[in-house]
């Protein structure tokens, strides 16, 4: 599974992108972003307040219950704005 990240979530976990394999039973992206965070403390404070946080799978907004697979691209960044 891919995992892209943006604007200050990218700054704080310290990467661009990276590959994961997340265990069976992270089936959809509530459980997958409790997992994340877990992965480094870069990861625990860029998803420490997940109201401040989207989710694209596939480049498509998903809700938490959405579940993602091995081969999904799961794009995590911060809410947007207009102006």
């Amino acid at each position: 599974m891919k995992i892209v990240y943006f604007a200050w979530l990218r700054e704080k976990v310290g990467l661009a992108e990276e590959e994961v394999t997340p265990p069976e039973n992270v089936r959809d992206i509530d459980a997958l972003l409790e997992w994340l965070k877990g992965r480094s403390d870069g990861h625990g404070a860029a998803l420490a307040d997940l109201r401040m946080v989207r989710v694209a799978i596939n480049q498509s907004y998903a809700a938490g219950n959405h579940p993602v697979g091995p081969k999904d691209e799961v794009a995590l960044f911060p809410p947007v704005t207009g102006g």
